[in-house]
């Protein structure tokens, strides 16, 4: 087993008196796909912006190469080769594939007053780059809009790819997409490690983590509860790891006895009382009653000329 790239030991962040993570140890390699599960509230958030610079830890070392390191911001981590890809991917819709490429770094080219974007230049590495992860684009010009879900997470990738990331952290990746989706993304996780990137895979579904995942760490309340290697665990140990044995044993055993036996008629009762106290639907008005449009409209209007002019209504 290779070095580990990017490792933590004893990190712990909080905010007064709240504990966002406490103790977390973990080893990032080369080539693998760090898997860190958790619920909502797990601190997994709060883990990925230590990584990144975002946040300071208040205990703990972050070492790099094997060398501890004190990271002073995102920008900071981006020079350690370190890049993270938000849920919102930080692209610009409405620009451009290359634009949104190179956004802030675009290549120029000229001196002084003649230095200018090379535009010709920023096409043609946006669409090898995009290539490189399986997407053939046909118009760097067209707009990140038109992209579905997938090949935007896919740009993203790329993007940080391209300048230079060695340590690859995709924040809920599949979280907002479809099952096809998600597998295209998931098969671009999979062509990054093979690119030799030390990839950290967020996420709370345990059913996309495990088929790309080699070390998985399971997170729970800001602690680390488990951490196995793939073939130490299944898709269905991680499940269970992650929502408690006992717990989820209860809620099925509640859910079963809620559609089955004595409880089944007690909850179709309920239902059966709430129908009946419900208001029934307003009859139509016969047609006696109803009114005809054109002479409410004059009356109406009538009303409105009466009350600006009293004196006429008299």
């Amino acid at each position: 087993m290779t070095e580990p790239l990017l490792e933590v030991r004893g990190v712990s962040k909080y905010f007064g008196s709240a504990i966002a993570v406490a103790d977390i140890s973990l080893q990032v390699r080369a080539g693998e796909v760090t898997c860190v599960l958790g619920d909502n509230g797990a601190g997994k958030s709060t883990l990925i912006k230590i990584l990144s610079g975002v946040f300071p830890p208040d205990a703990g070392t972050l070492l790099i190469d094997g060398s501890p390191v004190s990271l002073a911001g995102p920008r900071e981590a981006r020079t350690h080769g370190i890049a993270t890809v938000f849920q919102d991917l930080a692209t610009v819709p409405l620009m451009s594939l290359w634009r949104n490429f190179f956004l802030g770094q675009e290549p120029v080219r000229g001196r002084g007053p003649m230095r200018r974007l090379d535009i010709a230049k920023a096409r043609g590495i946006t669409r090898d780059e995009m290539r490189k992860m399986g997407i053939d684009v046909r118009d760097p010009d067209q707009t990140v809009g038109t992209l579905s879900g997938g090949e935007r997470q896919a740009m993203a990738i790329a993007r940080a790819v391209y300048f230079g990331a060695r340590v690859l952290i995709l924040d809920e990746p599949t979280s907002a997409l479809g099952v096809r989706q998600s597998g295209i993304v998931l098969r671009y996780i999979v062509q990054a490690r093979e690119l030799g990137k030390a990839v950290i895979f967020i996420t709370h579904n345990p059913h996309h983590a495990y088929p790309v995942g080699d070390q998985f760490y399971l997170l729970k309340r800001g602690r680390l509860m488990a951490s196995a290697r793939k073939a130490e665990t299944t898709v269905e140990g991680l499940t269970e790891m992650m929502a408690g044995g006992a717990e989820l044993k209860e809620l099925s055993d509640e859910l079963l006895a809620m559609t089955s036996g004595p409880a089944a008629s007690v909850t179709a009762e309920v239902a059966r009382e709430l129908a009946a106290e419900a208001p029934a639907t307003q009859a139509p008005l016969p047609q006696s009653e109803t009114t005809d449009m054109s002479s409410l409209r004059s009356r109406s209007g009538n009303a409105r000329r009466s009350a600006r002019c009293p004196h006429r209504a008299r």
